[in-house]
């Protein structure tokens, strides 16, 4: 059983090499081909910049790989023989954080590397590194806080239930909701500072627009994300009462009024269409399977790892194998995804009145610009990555000639 799992994860590992390979060959031929919708020179370094991404993702790819055989190998065996409490459940938060911080102190080079070298040199990067070792040792607090919680509660319903992979499931389910819910209040009490939005006339327009689809919010928010990176976005957190339109401080600084208006109309589309929830169902469904996957190994798999079913092994091996899933799922997550963007495209350009198809298009064509993303990829690449259609795929939609 133990040589079937490696054998899964190394057959997860090559297509995945194999999908950034085809990747790095189709831009690199494309961008020798006449520039879309970029100028000839931003069209070479947009090129240029997603390569260097895609062959960071394989270096990551590889020693992930690495990692992972060695975890299986002889790493959980020994990290579990080196902690010792006599409470269990402190034995078992102990283990399985053990195993996460190590996993995210092993991710700090590349981490850097993307942060101060590649984003530094194409000019996303806006940050100090004393600010980013900050964020990274809030990160591993909280990391550390809520993961043990979450851990504790795993290992009491595996301690206390025989169909326990079932309440695991609806736990962490549960958990999933609550992270979609509070993200945008931690994000601004840890992260990013968020001001209300002063401009009067956008605030009026903003909520005019949200009228119209029947959007509840507790207000609309600036942040100051360009501390960090030059990147352009917007996003709309939490549930209920607590939703939040967040627009970040360099989307407000490069799009018009009206372009911001198609943006916050395509998010609203989301909102209209139920996408945030059949969003969660997707992942909900996954998380199920991989439970009920988990949850039902033979024991001979513990057996070859000379270890005993403990709680810890379990929540280990499923994080070790979350990736897999997640890398099979994604084309069917993602053809939801790209459906649901054709969809919140359209009423987008209606909620912008006369001429808002052409506002979003131009919107879409400045985040291109700004955040030097390579407008072509390879199909493959599309189908396991992309949860957005291709930009130009979303202007064709629009009616806008290329």
């Amino acid at each position: 059983m133990l040589m079937t799992i490696v054998a899964i994860y190394t057959l997860y590992v090559l297509v995945s090499i194999y999908v950034s390979v085809m990747q790095i060959g189709y831009i690199n031929e494309a961008k020798n081909k006449d520039a879309v919708l970029l100028s000839p020179s931003e069209f070479v370094k947009a090129a240029s910049y997603s390569v260097a991404k895609e062959k960071l993702s394989i270096f990551t790819s590889f020693f992930d790989y690495i990692f992972f055989i060695a975890w299986m190998g002889f790493g959980i065996s020994y990290l579990s023989s080196n902690i010792f409490f006599e409470n269990e459940v402190f034995l078992n938060i102990a283990i399985v954080m053990g195993f996460v911080i190590i996993n995210a102190v092993l991710s700090l080079p590349a981490s850097y590397y993307e942060k101060f070298v590649l984003d530094e040199q194409y000019g996303f990067n806006k940050s100090t590194f004393g600010l980013w070792l900050k964020d990274t040792v809030i990160s591993f607090v909280m990391t550390l806080i809520f993961g043990s919680i979450v851990v504790w509660g795993i290992y009491e319903i595996i301690s206390n239930f025989s169909l326990w992979w079932l309440w695991s499931f609806l736990f962490i389910f549960g958990v999933v909701v609550l992270i979609n819910m509070l993200y945008p209040a931690f994000r601004a009490m840890f992260f990013d500072k968020l001001t209300p939005l002063k401009d009067e006339d956008l605030d009026a327009k903003i909520k005019e627009l949200m009228d119209k689809t029947g959007f509840k919010s507790s207000g609309v928010f600036v942040s100051d994300a360009s501390k960090r990176d030059a990147r352009l976005n917007a996003y709309f957190g939490g549930f209920g009462k607590a939703k939040r339109v967040v627009l970040f401080d360099t989307l407000i600084e490069k799009l018009s009024t009206r372009e911001l208006l198609a943006v916050l109309g395509h998010e609203l589309g989301h909102f209209a269409h139920g996408d945030i929830y059949k969003n969660i169902a997707l992942v909900g469904g996954m998380l199920f399977i991989m439970f009920g996957i988990f949850g039902n190994l033979p024991e001979s798999l513990y057996l070859e790892l000379g270890i005993s079913q403990e709680p810890y092994l379990v929540m280990i091996l499923l994080m070790l194998f979350m990736p897999v899933l997640g890398f099979i799922m994604m084309p069917i997550m993602g053809m939801v995804s790209r459906h649901n963007e054709y969809e919140a495209d359209r009423m987008g350009s209606e909620l912008g009145g006369a001429g808002g198809e052409i506002e979003l298009a131009n919107a879409l064509k400045k985040l291109v610009e700004e955040n030097k993303s390579f407008p072509l990829s390879h199909p493959l690449y599309i189908f396991f990555h992309y949860t957005h259609p291709p930009v130009i795929e979303r202007l064709r939609e629009l009616g806008v000639d290329i």
